[in-house]
């Protein structure tokens, strides 16, 4: 199984739908809350090329981006392939 790793903020309603997806998928993960910033926050900037917004998904160290591109990757029938890796 992957690694999945998840940068949230409390009652974000995006990280809830990211978190919900990858729940169905039988996903486990590895959550960081950023609410209050801090070294994960920095890490996730770094990590993610600067980006801000959360949810910020890696799948194997692989930088998904958020809930919308999360979402699209199932649609297009690739995140199973990634999750199972």
């Amino acid at each position: 199984m992957a690694k999945v790793e998840i940068y949230t903020k409390f009652l974000c309603p995006y990280c809830a739908r990211a978190k919900s997806l990858l729940g169905k998928k039988g996903a486990d993960f590895e959550e960081y809350d950023i609410s209050t910033g801090g070294p994960k926050r920095a890490e996730m900037l770094e990590r993610a090329n600067g980006g801000a917004t959360v949810p910020q998904i890696f799948i194997d160290g692989r930088h998904i981006g958020g809930s919308d591109e999360l979402a699209a990757l199932d649609r297009a029938g690739e995140l199973d392939a990634l999750l199972a890796a």
